[in-house]
């Protein structure tokens, strides 16, 4: 994915996006730092969803499931 598409993906609010572009155009970041923030906000994001979806998986729910697999399991 090119760093155009990540900057104006879900990822990288309106106001970010604007910000960054100005201090390119304004000589005050280089492409690669503008890379590099980018795909840091991109990999927080992902890390973040991640862990919102593992916790919504939570312990408690598994041994719940596994509760009733052992149950059904003695009934045979």
């Amino acid at each position: 994915v090119s760093v155009w598409d990540l900057l104006h993906s879900k990822y990288i609010p309106k106001e970010n996006r604007k910000e960054l572009l100005e201090l390119y155009q304004a000589g005050e970041l280089t492409l690669e730092q503008v890379k590099t923030v980018v795909s840091t906000i991109v990999t927080k994001a992902e890390a973040a969803k991640a862990e919102q979806l593992a916790s919504a998986s939570s312990p408690r729910a598994e041994s719940t499931v596994a509760e009733a697999e052992h149950t059904h399991l003695q009934e045979d």
